[in-house]
């Protein structure tokens, strides 16, 4: 456990460290410098949700096959379109990103 909290803490302090390195700034406008940091947690927040939406969707259909096995197809039918669908909203949300930050 010990070893794992050291390793997140480098890797915190390595991921922290990273504009040190960076460039000059050129001028941009005030708002301009939080559009990349937005964008990354709204991936984020789009892809743990998605995969929260996912996992609950296996598990209920999981858990209708367990409980009526002769509804097979009709249940895989709808897992596979709802898991499309869902992870659509995630490609989507990539995007829309990958449009906006330019």
């Amino acid at each position: 456990m010990k070893k794992l909290q050291y390793l997140f803490m480098s890797l915190a302090a390595l991921l922290f460290a990273t504009p040190a390195f960076a460039q000059g700034a050129a001028a941009v406008s005030p708002g301009a410098q939080w559009v990349p940091l937005a964008a990354g947690l709204g991936m984020a927040l789009a892809a743990g949700l998605c995969g929260l939406g996912q996992g609950k969707a296996t598990a209920s259909a999981t858990e209708a096959l367990a409980r009526n096995p002769g509804a097979r197809p009709g249940i895989f039918i709808f897992l596979i379109l709802g898991l499309a669908f869902i992870e659509s909203l995630a490609l989507f949300t990539f995007v829309i990103i990958f449009l906006k930050v330019q």
